[in-house]
C-alpha cells in the first residue's frame, strides 16, 4: 500500500491550493480514504474523508464550505481543493486509509498560509 501527496505550498491568506494523494497496492474502489493535518505543536486532526461506495463525503467544521474532497477512481487519486485558505490552515497534510484494520499514511505534504 502506498500513499503519495503532492501539491503542498506557500500561499497567501484567501489563495487556494489543490492537493493530491495518489494511491496503489489496494482495490481503491473499496475503501474510504481520508485527509488529516499536523500543526506544529498540536495533534493530527481529521479534515476530511470520501466514502468508497458512493463517493459521500466528511468535513471538519473548520473547513466546511472552504475546503472540497472528491476522487478520481481511474487514477486511483483524490483530491482535496483547499479554496479560502487562512493561517490557521497551516500544517503537513496527510493521506490517511485503512485497510483491514491496519492504518496507511502518506509522507505528507506542507501546507504554509501566509497572513
Amino acid at each position: 500500500v502506498q500513499l503519495v501527496e503532492s501539491g503542498g505550498g506557500l500561499v497567501q491568506a484567501g489563495g487556494s491550493l489543490r492537493l493530491s494523494c495518489a494511491a496503489s497496492g489496494f482495490i481503491f474502489d473499496d475503501y474510504a480514504i481520508g485527509w488529516f493535518r499536523q500543526a506544529p505543536g498540536k495533534e493530527r486532526e481529521g479534515v476530511s474523508c470520501i466514502g468508497s461506495s458512493d463517493n459521500s463525503t466528511y468535513y471538519a467544521d473548520s473547513v466546511k464550505g472552504r475546503f472540497t474532497m472528491s476522487s478520481d477512481n481511474h487514477k486511483n487519486t483524490v483530491y482535496l481543493q483547499m479554496n479560502s485558505l487562512k493561517p490557521e490552515d497551516t500544517a503537513v497534510y496527510y493521506c490517511h486509509a485503512s485497510i483491514w484494520k491496519a492504518d496507511y499514511w502518506g509522507q505528507g505534504t506542507q501546507v504554509t498560509v501566509d497572513v
